[in-house]
């Protein structure tokens, strides 16, 4: 994929957000260069599910880090900082995840880097944003989550707040940077003008939430944003929410309530009309819940797929690796990993004239193209040999022919 040939992204990104988000723009066939410290990025070290690794890296490398040349550098050194401003002044992208100042005290910040670079895109996310009371404050998925109302929401009244199960917050706030960046470079392409791109946690919890806000923000406000028992958000009518059958659990989106009824067999006296959808949605709900367990979720998808009411089985991840959907859409791809061993990936999840993108490199060891980046900046061979001795960068050190 050749959308993005000939941009070159310098990525001084870890965790989450940042090395999806730029990801996207590798996957589109942009020249990624992704800097790390010569001991490696935060994703390199931990990936959660008990140390896990597949080809040998954790699952957060695995997850945000393919298409990407890895450059391992030392940038608390003069010689490591000489580096990153050669790198920038060859970039049509900058994009960094550090705390906010971090890089500006290195010389790295956007009013540094555009002094090197007058057209540049340099592209930050942070927890809260670049600035404010919370500009020092650790930004973290879980942490964003029950700040921004998104714990609260997906909890229940009787159990209290939940946490989304998946870092929701940082792939959202993923897409926004990519598409954050993808804006200031069409502008860029319009008018020669360069710019700041800035995307926070905070801000990606809320434009999640649009909706639910908008709702509650306009008109009387409700007391509680919790999930009112099986009803799956604060703000929806019955029947919307998930429900236990006999042998699993089944989702119940839209569809008249005069359908539903007639599916379940209800009786007269527990039948609501379609105009107390929201007033009554807990009597439907227990209505629902309690008729629901009676039949098999095979049985129940017969009914109401003849009736139209909208409806899906609840999957766990082995079901949903083996949807016809999913498997059709070729939504998870295996491909050779760095050392040669399969790794699954998630596909990037846009179609181009019905393709997607390939994986042109899987995610990769730490320096890997070290040398090879030194050179294309000008490093002769006595350089770079000299800069890997003295530990200002670090990885595989490969025979280059002379320059």
């Amino acid at each position: 994929m050749d959308h993005l040939k000939d941009l070159r992204i310098v990525s001084f990104n870890h965790f989450l957000m940042g090395p999806v988000g730029v990801q996207f723009l590798a996957d589109l066939g942009a020249d990624v260069i992704a800097v790390e410290p010569v001991d490696g990025a935060f994703q390199r070290k931990w990936g959660g599910v008990g140390g896990r690794r597949a080809d040998g890296h954790t699952m957060l490398q695995l997850t945000g880090n393919r298409n990407k040349r890895s450059v391992a550098l030392n940038l608390k050194s003069p010689e490591g900082i000489a580096i990153a401003r050669r790198l920038v002044a060859q970039a049509d992208v900058v994009a960094e995840n550090y705390r906010p100042g971090v890089l500006a005290k290195l010389g790295l910040g956007y009013d540094d880097v555009r002094k090197i670079k007058p057209d540049i895109i340099y592209a930050t996310a942070s927890g809260f944003g670049a600035d404010g009371p919370y500009v020092n404050r650790p930004g973290q998925d879980l942490i964003i989550q029950a700040m921004s109302g998104l714990a609260a929401i997906t909890g229940t009244r009787d159990e209290g707040p939940r946490a989304v199960g998946v870092s929701a917050v940082d792939h959202h706030g993923a897409a926004l940077f990519a598409a954050g960046i993808l804006g200031a470079l069409l502008r860029r392409e319009r008018t020669g003008l360069g710019g700041r791109v800035d995307v926070s946690l905070l801000a990606a919890a809320l434009d999640l939430q649009m909706e639910s806000l908008v709702c509650f923000l306009n008109g009387d406000r409700q007391d509680d944003i919790r999930q009112p028992g099986q009803i799956a958000g604060w703000y929806f009518g019955a029947p919307y929410g998930v429900y236990a059958t006999r042998d699993g659990f089944i989702a119940l989106s839209l569809g008249s309530l005069e359908a539903l009824a007639d599916a379940l067999e209800l009786p007269d006296d527990e039948r609501v009309p379609e105009a107390q959808a929201f007033e009554r949605r807990e009597d439907v709900a227990a209505a629902v819940g309690r008729t629901l367990k009676n039949r098999t979720t095979a049985e129940w998808i017969d009914r109401f797929s003849e009736r139209g009411i909208w409806h899906s089985p609840v999957n766990d991840y082995t079901a949903v690796a083996t949807d016809p959907q999913v498997v059709h859409n070729k939504s998870f791809v295996t491909v050779p990993g760095s050392s040669g061993a399969p790794v699954t990936l998630v596909s990037h999840p846009v179609r181009y004239d019905g393709k997607a993108p390939e994986v042109r490199l899987p995610p990769q060891e730490l320096g890997a193209q070290t040398a090879e980046v030194l050179a294309e900046i000008g490093y002769d061979l006595h350089e770079i040999a000299s800069l890997f001795e003295d530990g200002i960068v670090a990885g595989k050190r490969r025979e280059m022919a002379p320059q």
